[in-house]
Parts: structure tokens; sequence; C-alpha cells
């Protein structure tokens, strides 16, 4: 079995697959040491972070060759039956396997949908209304904000002050001060956005407009970059977050992320606090308010043209 170098890039639009799958490869190997996979460690100084080359092939069962080509960029022609051997002596997550498969077996996309604008449905709208007391909001591709209700407005702010480009979770956390006082642990909301975007990334790899995100946000803030090149991916699920709102003071809302099976891409989230608890009191404040609460004006959702 061999590997076929990969035809020439064009220049231009999007994110070098190539690259990214070299990179990605490199880190998680990088990561483990041989005691991790259960190899001999004979205290000498070794002259690479975690595992060599040499150490994954054979515990990938496959040729040094093979994989060093392999980590090079030059997946085109490789099985799933390899990878799979791959991202289990890589030790890789369910999130992390299907990073990797997209990353070296990436399918066709139409050259047009990555610039499509982005609609959320009339029926959505309407469901993030209903939510009383729920702050409830719909993200898109490359983590943009494309609907919310007031709710939403009244814990993360109004939107609809923003240009549509800019609302934009990644932009808002690493470029926009007030959500670094919103987030009592800024650094792991960091983090999650960082491994969010690369998700979008791997599956959308010749978007130009995240190319285009991607590159701002790594000129603009240092702490992007440094997650950036840490090249983690993870799945929006579920967890716990801690506010600090300037109204209400601290908040401890859990929230579920639901991924619509419509083929748009888009996700519903919704907030909620434990039943009588302090948090609980809070947002139902937050709701008699109504749009005094508001952090930057009306809480009524908007629908984003990005």
């Amino acid at each position: 079995m061999d590997i076929q170098p990969e035809p020439a890039r064009e220049p231009g639009a999007g994110l070098d697959r190539r690259a990214e799958l070299s990179e990605f490869l490199r880190t998680r190997r990088a990561r483990l040491q041989p005691e991790d996979v259960g190899l001999p460690h004979y205290g000498r100084q070794r002259r690479v972070p975690g595992l060599r080359r040499e150490e994954l092939a054979q515990l990938a069962g496959v040729s040094v060759a093979y994989y060093t080509r392999l980590e090079q960029g030059n997946g085109r022609n490789v099985s799933a039956e390899v990878l799979d051997s791959i991202a289990r002596a890589l030790r890789l997550t369910d999130a992390e396997h299907a990073h990797l498969t997209r990353l070296a077996k990436p399918k066709q996309h139409k050259k047009k949908a990555a610039a499509r604008t982005q609609q959320v449905r009339v029926a959505l709208r309407q469901l993030l209304d209903s939510f009383d007391g729920v702050p409830a909001y719909i993200t898109g591709r490359r983590s943009d904000i494309l609907a919310w209700n007031r709710m939403a407005a009244a814990v993360f702010g109004d939107w609809s002050k923003l240009p549509p480009q800019e609302r934009n979770w990644a932009r808002l956390v690493f470029l926009n001060p007030e959500y670094r006082d919103l987030y009592v642990e800024w650094e792991q909301k960091a983090t999650d956005m960082v491994s969010h975007l690369r998700m979008d990334a791997g599956c959308h790899p010749d978007d130009p407009r995240l190319s285009s995100l991607v590159g701002e946000l790594s000129v603009k803030s240092e702490e992007f970059r440094r997650l950036w090149a840490t090249h983690d991916v993870k799945e929006k699920s579920h967890g716990v977050k801690h506010l600090r709102h300037p109204l209400v003071g601290e908040l401890t809302l859990q929230f579920e992320s639901f991924r619509l099976n419509d083929g748009t891409e888009q996700s519903l989230v919704t907030y909620h606090a434990e039943p009588d608890s302090a948090s609980a009191e809070a947002l139902r404040l937050l709701a008699s308010w109504g749009a005094d609460a508001t952090r930057a004006g009306s809480g009524s959702h908007r629908e984003g043209s990005v």
C-alpha cells in the first residue's frame, strides 16, 4: 500500500488541509509518552517530545515510511482501516478520530456552500421566543450567532447592536473585553471555542471566511494563536458555565447544545439554572426586568446575515 502525493494546491481561499493533517498528527503524537502506550522507557534523553514516528508506526502496525508520508500531509489514498489503527495508537477521542478522518479523506463540498448566507427557519425563531425565562440562541458555521431570544440578550448582551459580521462567538471571546469579564473561567471558554472552531476547519478547510476569521484572530490575539497551535478539537455538547453578570452578579448555568439534523450545521444552545438556586432567582429577576435587563438594549431576537 502506498500514499500518493496530493495534487498541487491552488493559492487563495481556505486553510491548507495538508498542513492541518500534518500538524494534527504531530501534536497528537507529541502528547504521548512511551509508558502511556506500554513501550519501555530507558531513561535516555529523547530528542523529540512524546513518541517517535517509529514508535507510533509500530503501535499502528504500519511501516515507518508510510506513517511518515501521512504525517507530512500525504493522505490521499489512506484507508479507513489504517486511520482507525492510527487513531487507536494515538488514543484519540471520538471527536479527534472524526477530525483525523475528515482531514485525511475530505468530502467534496460545493464551493458556493461556504459563501451562502446562513438562514434560520421561522419556526426555530418562534421556538426561541417561546422559551420563557430560558436563555437560548442558534449558532451556525464558524461560531456565528444567527438568532437569539430576549433572555439570551439579558444574559450575554444585545447582539442586535453589533454588525452582523461581529456576531460571532470567537470574535466576542477573544476581541471583546466585556466577555473576558463575563466568563469567570474565561480560559476554559477560550479553549473550548478554539476546539470547536478547529472541528469546523476540519469539515470545511476550503472555507475562505473561516480562513479569514482565523487569520484575523491570530493577528489580534496572542491567546488565540497559542490555543490554535495546539490543534485540539472538541464537539459541542453540554456542561456548566460560571458567569459574572453586571446586574445580578455570579450565575451558574448548565447548557445543552442540540445539533439540528437538517443539513444547516446549526445548533440550538439553551441555558438553565438548578431549581430554587440563587442563579434561578437571578434569571427570574432578569426576565421580570424585561428590556431593562439587557446589557446593551432590547432583547428581541434577530437573524444574522452572515
